[in-house]
């Protein structure tokens, strides 16, 4: 399979804390910007932060309370360490601490959930095993 790259919108109230967010603190490469929008190199893929308002509630997963909606990434495994060690050193605040999910299982994948500035929840995870990202069992 050959994917790729998608673009994801969201919205933020303010394009200079979000520039100090994504680019200082989570080091995303910022593309092109204007007053009302910022784009961000996302692991290979498009973000887009544009000035606008969100909603949000919460789903059980796991025994945690997911956010929704949320977005992230599926990262390898010895890369999501990597990541949520550079989170840690900036003080990022998580909503659901980096952790193994569904040890032993197939599927068994590690997750962490943080905000950002704006209240868009994040989720950054990996597969022990990729092939099992969609598996049912």
């Amino acid at each position: 399979m050959n994917l790729r790259p998608f673009h994801l919108a969201i919205p933020v109230d303010d394009i200079e804390t979000a520039k100090e967010f994504y680019g200082s603190k989570l080091g995303f490469a910022e593309g092109r910007s204007d007053d009302h929008w910022v784009d961000y190199n996302f692991f290979g893929h498009q973000l887009v932060c544009h000035i606008g308002e969100s909603n949000s509630f919460t789903n059980e997963v796991d025994g945690k309370d997911v956010p929704v909606p949320h977005f992230g990434i599926l990262l390898g495994w010895d890369e999501f360490d990597n990541f949520s060690n550079t989170l840690k050193e900036n003080d990022i605040q998580f909503i659901i601490e980096p952790y193994l999910r569904f040890e032993g299982l197939p599927g068994e994948q590690k997750t962490m959930f943080f905000k950002d500035p704006f209240g868009n929840a994040l989720e950054f995870k990996s597969f022990k095993n990729d092939k099992d990202i969609f598996k049912k069992d």
